[in-house]
């Protein structure tokens, strides 16, 4: 069963667009204080590679939290999750592309730019790692 049209059930993605944005920020936090509980077990030698550290403690947390359910910590207190294709939650291949694609797309900012860009201006809010895997950000499932 393919994802929910934005047409036929836009509930699945009404407000999809500040949920990512929360969700983002509410992530890079935690991986933040994650890096720096990790900094004293590196003799404090962390503080010279510290965008590093995050980019790697980043991509395990992702990584980590995508492959049991299919969101991050930030996403399920946003109430929202990310589908694959035929509208199922992620696997552990699925969460590692996914994963490595926002990896490569935030180290080049110019990926970056073109992925908020395609958020604001699709009628499903995908990414540019979400349009070459054919991903969705939906709200979490309910009754509907």
């Amino acid at each position: 069963m393919p994802t929910p049209s934005p047409d036929d059930q836009p509930e699945f993605y009404d407000g999809i667009l500040t949920k990512r944005l929360i969700a983002w920020l509410i992530d890079s936090l935690i991986i933040i204080l994650l890096c720096l509980l990790i900094l004293p077990f590196t003799a404090f030698t962390g503080i010279i590679f510290f965008p590093v550290l995050m980019i790697f403690v980043g991509f395990f947390y992702r990584l980590a939290t995508l492959a049991s359910r299919s969101a991050t910590w930030g996403m399920q207190v946003v109430a929202m999750e990310l589908r694959d294709d035929e509208d199922r939650l992620f696997n552990g291949t699925t969460a590692f592309l996914h994963t490595a694609g926002y990896t490569i797309s935030i180290t080049v900012a110019p990926l970056q730019l073109i992925s908020v860009v395609l958020m604001v201006t699709n009628s499903t809010r995908q990414g540019l790692t979400d349009m070459i895997l054919g991903t969705v950000a939906l709200n979490r499932r309910r009754n509907y």
